[in-house]
């Protein structure tokens, strides 16, 4: 398969692949419990159930259809499963302001949530999770977690959809192996290893056309800015509003990618690409660290691997640079998550849903799909067929808490040592309403300091003059 076929497949992602199973109705290894294996008997109202979703689904209206089918049938509802094709935020926004009639929406903005909750448009769900023998279970949702989805006055306003994982540097181990580093655990060992990527012809090809990093703007560059102790976004300080990249102690970060810049080490494109970009640059050999998503690990070296079965080609997870003082940061994704509307007009048959969802019949049709649709089940044996292939596995839960379930199918390489790092060592940023105005001057600024249009003395200068001047930080 040549090097276009592989960018073809970035959302694709899987070969076919087989494995042994235990349970005809859904994902295998499950514990015989009522968290693992049963749906629970929850009584529905009116036995409908309407959904907003913008993940959750079928990737095509015909898989969308065959999801809405499958899931009316193990709820023994009638479900309406309304999945937009774009502008999702704001048919979110739009709903809830209109008074539309959902009974179920997929959140996964922590600050949206905050401003529901506000409006009283969200239902408290606290008596409900607490008497769920199902969402109670430590086992299906660690305690601690309850806590992302509470509003200010300590109540439980959303249910996970999905177990949210966390970004950090990528960096290509096999290139590590070749050119004689060691994982870089400093900010100037990062240097070395990302001048070597660009100077030591790590893909062999006797060519000078390849980079240290490349990213995607700044999304995701905290894995480096650690190394200075500085968390993206928003951090309160004395009930004071703080953002550390626009701080005096980002300046030398500022510079230290300014200098990659120049040097030629960052790829020149960094400010314009987009993560799709971002990710080919890496899948064909052309840089030797990105900055991106735990599960991405794994969807790299599987590219790989479906390519060509003899590559060389590895991906690895990398700790964040510690700071002086041995933090290490970290940014967790913002949770995916279900709200019920105040007015929705059939809450049991949402409450039965939340239930079933974090079973493991929810969570093998949220994952492998629809079984004969995206997979087929023979003697045990679980096969996807080329529209669960395209599907990758993923149909609004990709991965999730319940520890009971477990997936038929190995874990791709390099998953889990890079979420092993993500549950050690990421937290979550605090997205305050603020943040979206707040961002666009970060960025603006932060971007022209790292590639060496601006002074990042005079950058971040700018940069906190324009937030306090809109009362955007304190």
């Amino acid at each position: 398969m040549k090097k276009n076929a592989v960018i073809a497949m970035i959302l694709a992602g899987t070969t076919l692949l087989s494995a042994c199973g235990t349970n005809n109705s859904g994902v295998a290894n499950s514990s015989p419990t009522t968290s693992g294996t049963e749906t629970p008997a929850v009584s529905a109202d009116g036995g409908k159930l309407e959904i907003l979703t913008g993940n959750v689904g079928g990737k095509t209206p015909e898989g969308n259809a065959a999801f809405e089918k499958e899931l009316s049938e193990k709820l023994g509802l009638d479900v309406t499963l309304d999945k937009p094709a774009s502008d999702f935020d704001q048919k979110v926004l739009t709903a809830l302001s209109s008074g539309a009639k959902y009974d179920l929406i997929e959140v996964s903005d922590l600050a949206k949530l905050d401003a529901f909750i506000k409006q009283g448009v969200v239902t408290d769900l606290s008596d409900f999770v607490q008497s769920s023998t199902v969402l109670s279970d430590p086992t299906v949702i660690p305690t601690g977690e309850w806590d992302q989805v509470k509003g200010p006055d300590g109540k439980i306003y959303g249910v996970f959809s999905k177990f949210q994982g966390a970004t950090m540097p990528i960096v290509r181990k096999d290139w590590l192996e070749k050119l004689n580093l060691q994982e870089p655990k400093t900010l100037d060992e990062l240097y070395t290893v990302l001048k070597a990527f660009k100077e030591g012809d790590p893909d062999g090809d006797g060519k000078a056309n390849t980079y240290g990093l490349s990213t995607s703007g700044l999304y995701d560059i905290q894995g480096i800015m650690s190394a200075a102790g500085l968390k993206n976004r928003y951090v309160m300080q004395d009930g004071k509003r703080t953002i550390p990249y626009a701080t005096d102690a980002a300046i030398p970060m500022y510079e230290w990618f300014a200098k990659l810049v120049k040097e030629g080490i960052m790829d020149p494109n960094f400010i314009t690409n987009d993560t799709a970009k971002m990710r080919n640059l890496f899948l064909t050999d052309r840089v030797g660290m990105v900055t991106y998503w735990d599960a991405w690990v794994g969807m790299f070296n599987n590219l790989k691997k479906t390519e060509d079965p003899n590559t060389t080609f590895q991906a690895e997870g990398m700790l964040s640079i510690p700071a002086a003082d041995g933090t290490i940061l970290m940014r967790r994704g913002d949770p995916d998550f279900w709200i019920i509307p105040a007015n929705a007009p059939h809450p049991e048959a949402a409450k039965k849903f939340l239930e079933f969802w974090n079973t493991q019949e929810g969570i093998t049709l949220g994952s492998l799909g629809v079984q004969d649709f995206d997979y087929t089940l023979d003697n045990g044996t679980y096969t996807l067929t080329e529209t669960g292939q395209t599907a990758n596995m993923d149909h609004g839960v990709p991965y999730w808490y319940n520890s009971t379930v477990k997936s038929p199918f190995p874990a791709l390489p390099g998953v889990e040592d890079a979420m092993a790092l993500s549950k050690q060592h990421a937290t979550l940023e605090l997205s305050l309403s603020t943040w979206p105005d707040a961002e666009k001057i970060v960025n603006n600024y932060a971007l022209k300091a790292m590639s060496g249009q601006m002074a990042a003395k005079d950058a971040v200068a700018q940069m906190q003059k324009e937030l306090k001047n809109a009362n955007l930080i304190d």
